[in-house]
């Protein structure tokens, strides 16, 4: 599975950004994908993360405001973040992350990260 993450950016509060992270390869092992972020001197958390059955799951800091969809074709699955009235805590690397199943077990698969920063 390759994973390629575009959008991202400097925006004010309150401004809006959207993220999409599109991936390839055995898509048909892909049980979830989502979106963390890690911030200088924290731990990586988790964002929001969407299951194959359309299931969403959001960290609390960000519920009301961010909204994970993701849409599928035979080539690829695209997973989209939008991210509304953006904060400056919300300032991070964003990473996709596809969660896979195989015949020999589970793996992860990460993107590259993609910086949002939200200052005035």
């Amino acid at each position: 599975v390759q994973l390629q993450a575009y959008g991202g950016g400097l925006v004010q509060p309150g401004e809006s950004l959207r993220l999409s992270c599109a991936a390839s390869g055995s898509i048909s092992s892909i049980n979830a994908m989502g979106w963390y972020r890690q911030s200088p001197g924290k731990q990586r958390e988790l964002v929001a993360i969407i299951s194959n059955s359309g299931a969403t799951n959001y960290v609390d800091s960000v519920k009301g405001r961010f909204t994970i969809t993701i849409s599928r074709n035979n080539a690829k699955n695209t997973v989209a973040l939008q991210m509304n009235s953006l904060k400056p805590e919300d300032t991070a690397v964003y990473y996709c992350k596809a969660a896979a199943s195989f015949i020999w077990g589970r793996r992860d698969f990460w993107g590259q990260g993609t910086q949002v920063t939200v200052s005035s």
